[in-house]
């Protein structure tokens, strides 16, 4: 029910596993008087490799980078560097990939620029590119969280609000609260082998709501983050408080199966499962539990292969409590 408010954010639980569920940058400064385009040489690695351009003004994460460093008056990197982006993050299954980069690019402005941004500001810079406070929040701050916007304006993707020429942002335009969470708690994630585009998947919804709808969500939004801090959990109230009216039922159709699995699958019938959801817009498929986590990642990819055969991947992940980090290596 978190819909647009709750945004938790993870990571593998070793680093053996396929998908390390983050974004890594290398910044290596080029010799003295090397000459690149914009300064700037891209090398992409893991998830989506040949997929994303490496182009300067093309790349996200640098676009990004670009459009903070412009807004302090600096036109664009410095002194030439080599960037190598090591992605560990599938692309539109719902897992964030967009808010990391956009997280990656105001971190890599700062720096590149020596601008000393607090979180809180950088937190603003990347709000005011893609307005999700939720992911954002997420990726920016880590753990477990609740985000609102103080300028309210509609969602919208960074392609929107890079195609213009952006002035600073204004000051603390969003809000966020971290929340306690058991750590009892592991996130099982089925990945379907195809993509979603958040911006589709966002067309699917309507433009208004009932009010038994915004009510039913709103109660479940209000309690469901106390009942995943809680020592005992409550399998069945925390599987209620994860029902949602707002977007689910919407997107169903875009991820066959999902229906059938949020029919069969409850915490009465499968031990160790506290609820089942869709990790953002989807198409990933996301599992609360605190055991049996193989059979539960498998009881979900029967019932989706079901639907659609296809490759599923799964994994089980952990909160990520320490967001976008940046040190010397």
């Amino acid at each position: 029910p978190g819909f647009d408010v709750l945004g938790l954010a993870l990571k593998a639980t070793s680093a053996s596993e396929k998908f390390s569920i983050c974004l890594e940058l290398l910044i290596e400064q080029l010799r003295e008087g090397t000459s690149i385009p914009g300064n700037c040489e891209i090398i992409c690695k893991g998830e989506g490799e040949g997929t994303f351009s490496t182009a300067c003004d093309e790349n996200l994460v640098t676009k990004v980078a670009l459009y903070v460093l412009r807004s302090h008056g600096i036109r664009g990197f410095p002194s030439a560097v080599r960037i190598t982006m090591t992605s560990g993050i599938p692309s539109c299954r719902g897992l964030g990939s967009s808010a990391a980069a956009v997280v990656a690019g105001v971190m890599l402005g700062n720096e590149m620029g020596h601008l000393n941004l607090s979180k809180e500001r950088m937190f603003d810079y990347c709000l005011v590119v893609e307005r999700h406070p939720d992911n954002i929040g997420a990726a920016c701050h880590g753990g477990f969280i609740g985000a609102f916007m103080k300028i309210q304006t509609a969602p919208s993707e960074p392609s929107e609000t890079l195609s213009r020429s952006l002035d600073k942002p204004p000051k603390d335009i969003a809000s966020h609260h971290q929340y306690h969470f058991n750590n009892d708690i592991k996130m099982v994630v089925v990945i379907p082998d195809f993509h979603l585009v958040t911006k589709d998947a966002r067309g699917r919804l309507p433009q208004n709501y009932s009010r038994e709808d915004a009510v039913f969500n709103a109660q479940r939004c209000a309690v469901l983050p106390y009942l995943l801090g809680e020592n005992p959990l409550r399998p069945s109230k925390i599987s209620e408080a994860m029902r949602d009216r707002l977007h689910q039922p919407y997107r169903m159709g875009l991820i066959p199966g999902f229906e059938q699995v949020l029919q069969t699958l409850e915490p009465e019938n499968r031990p160790g499962l506290l609820g089942v959801c869709l990790s953002g817009a989807g198409p990933s498929i996301l599992a609360l539990a605190t055991s049996n986590f193989e059979q539960i990642a498998e009881a979900i990819c029967a019932i989706l292969r079901q639907a659609q055969d296809i490759r599923y991947d799964w994994q089980v992940l952990e909160v990520d409590y320490d967001g976008a980090t940046c040190r010397d290596v």
